[in-house]
């Protein structure tokens, strides 16, 4: 790794996530966080990577949709960590005003339209958003994340193939972490090369290490410039890992500890640390710079939630739409 400022965004984004991940579990035990919570804990270097390949300014913004996975994506997206956290303790200072949660994170100021409780829900969405965008030529992508148990969904085959006829600009991203839920990827997929099944419809194709930040980045770079370029899809698979159960409600039978071990030995956060200290592109001091950064950030939105109010029981039909039955008549 040559480029220092782009080494330092790698490594700062990875801790924010890994760090905040962390806080979310500790205060997920002591009950302040309720509900469900998924935790990207493992596979910071897709969300780091493939998000820095996205326009993201004042004047280009390519849009985001994720799944219930989603802390990641709504952070480096520049959901601000209060707004996230304030979220995840239904407070109605939260990003969603409370009424979300951890599987419900939205932003349209930053384009990010959102996390998705169903599996798939956010594929048919992101080909209606890329749809409008072709209809209006705007030069525009959709950056689509989904899991390997999207792809036993009829929505992602549906998807896929209406954005290969319709060339619509979706930058399709598959975190493959070989399990959907409980079940392992070669239990549930008779074809468990992923970018055979999207290379079945005509839409161009990459595998990547999805626990190389610079590889993720690459690959979403090469991806991204394809979707512009040509206005239609693309379809990569980030090959991961979650070190951490699917859910805190899940009692983790389905796997090995020692198959879990093996991956955290390839941690993408300390293999990209020491890849950069070795080569003298980070220094101590700089990685120390981002662990301190990442400390305050999380002591701040923990606060911030903290002191966030509860929405008023008289306003809980806002925003809820109600059609009265026609009279019988």
């Amino acid at each position: 790794m040559t480029d220092t400022k782009l080494a330092h965004e790698f490594l700062s984004d990875m801790v924010r996530v890994r760090r905040m991940e962390e806080k979310c579990a500790e205060l997920y035990s002591a009950a302040k966080i309720r509900g469900f919570l998924h935790l990207y804990v493992g596979q910071e270097a897709v969300a780091a990577g493939s998000l820095r390949a996205l326009a993201d300014g004042p004047t280009s913004r390519d849009a985001v949709v994720a799944t219930y996975r989603e802390h990641a994506h709504a952070l480096l997206r520049g959901v601000p960590m209060t707004s996230i956290m304030a979220e995840m303790f239904g407070k109605q200072e939260g990003c969603s005003r409370g009424r979300g949660g951890s599987m419900h994170l939205f932003d349209a100021s930053r384009h990010f339209y959102g996390g998705n409780a169903i599996v798939a829900g956010g594929l048919p969405l992101a080909v209606g958003i890329a749809l409008a965008d072709a209809m209006m030529q705007q030069k525009r992508v959709t950056a689509c994340y989904f899991g390997d148990g999207a792809v036993a969904e009829g929505a992602f085959h549906e998807s896929l193939n209406m954005a290969a006829l319709w060339n619509l600009p979706v930058l399709f991203c598959c975190e493959n972490n070989l399990y959907a839920m409980g079940t392992a990827l070669d239990r549930a997929q008779s074809q468990t090369d992923l970018t055979v099944k999207a290379a079945s419809y005509r839409v161009p194709t990459l595998a990547v290490d999805g626990m190389d930040v610079e590889a993720c980045h690459t690959a979403a770079q090469h991806g991204a410039d394809h979707v512009r370029d040509t206005g239609g899809p693309f379809f990569i698979e980030f090959r991961t890992y979650r070190f951490r159960a699917h859910s805190m409600f899940d009692p983790e039978l389905y796997r090995d500890k020692a198959e879990v071990q093996r991956w955290r030995e390839r941690d993408p956060i300390r293999s990209f640390t020491d890849r950069c200290l070795g080569d003298g592109t980070l220094s101590d001091a700089d990685v120390r710079e981002i662990e301190e950064s990442a400390a305050a950030e999380i002591e701040a939105a923990v606060a911030f939630a903290e002191a966030g109010t509860w929405e008023d029981p008289k306003d809980l039909e806002r925003d809820v739409l109600t059609t009265a039955p026609e009279p019988v008549r």
